[in-house]
């Protein structure tokens, strides 16, 4: 499934696309058609086609929807994800970053980043081109691409990583992955916006998620600007093995239920101590461990 707008649904086929109805009973219930959904399409007598059948997902990103504690799908049957970041306008919100990272370990997602806007950081007050405080990410094992879609910089490298897999695009408003999808896919002539220089925010572009085929073989995936990505169903014990730097450290805790916090003898905080993990990365684990903690799944 490419895309739903207006009640049609975008298949692709390979060597076409469908443009189909959904049959009645296929709305019913919690699951619902979403983007990169698998689906079984049957062909009717006035040449029209609808999708018949939803068939099984390997995985799906989730938010909390607007109105009560229930989830709600962005995209499914993707196999990795890259967090669109820039260096500047906006600056990079690493909390969200490590969400959005821990969020794709949760779900077993090889995941990397994304650096866009390198012309911004260029300039004399930049002691380095590449901003040092996203070494650790490197440090973690998570690969980093650097592009400037206004320069047309790291997109042939950018292309290489994305061909033949399904990737789904994850980060906030305003950082160029329309930019960048523009020079992907050439012939989608996407919509871009700038960013809000009053507040350094990017406003929403795309409106709906978007699987796009690239021509090399593979798809994309762009999501709305997501500033929120709910962990659902993430018991608190899993979560320090989402950040891998802290796996090392796992089971050599004093206490078996450590949650890392205030206990004595915690493997995980000595890391932080002696610098060999980030600092600041860790405070973004208390941060989600508190809200899975609070969570209602």
């Amino acid at each position: 499934m490419l895309r739903i707008a207006g009640g049609i649904y975008h298949v692709d086929l390979g060597h076409e696309i469908l443009e189909c109805a959904l049959r009645g009973r296929l709305k019913l219930g919690n699951r619902r058609v979403t983007t990169g959904d698998r689906v079984l399409v049957e062909r009717l007598p006035d040449g029209g086609c609808r999708i018949a059948k939803l068939l099984p997902r390997t995985r799906v990103l989730s938010r909390r929807a607007a109105a009560g504690p229930r989830e709600q799908v962005i995209v499914a049957n993707v196999d990795r994800l890259a967090a669109v970041f820039s260096v500047a306008r906006p600056a990079p919100d690493l909390r969200l970053l490590d969400r959005f990272l821990a969020l794709a370990e949760l779900n077993d997602l090889p995941a990397f980043l994304i650096v866009n806007k390198m012309d911004l950081a260029e300039g004399p007050a930049s002691a380095s081109p590449r901003d040092s405080s996203l070494d650790v990410y490197s440090d973690a094992g998570y690969p980093v691409v650097w592009t400037s879609a206004h320069r047309e910089e790291g997109i042939d490298e950018l292309r290489e990583k994305l061909t033949g897999h399904a990737t789904v695009l994850a980060g906030p408003s305003g950082v160029g992955k329309t930019s960048l999808l523009n020079l992907l896919l050439p012939d989608e002539e996407l919509r871009v916006r700038e960013v809000s220089r009053r507040h350094g925010r990017g406003r929403h572009t795309t409106v709906s998620s978007t699987f796009y085929r690239l021509p090399g073989g593979g798809y994309v995936a762009d999501t709305p600007g997501l500033q929120y990505l709910a962990l659902w169903k993430v018991s608190p014990d899993e979560l320090a093995g989402a950040f891998p730097e802290f796996r090392p450290a796992l089971g050599g805790c004093r206490f078996n239920d450590c949650r890392h916090l205030e206990e004595p003898e915690c493997a995980v905080r000595s890391l932080v101590r002696s610098g060999e993990a980030s600092e600041g990365r860790y405070l973004s684990y208390v941060a989600l461990l508190e809200e899975s903690q609070e969570a209602q799944w």
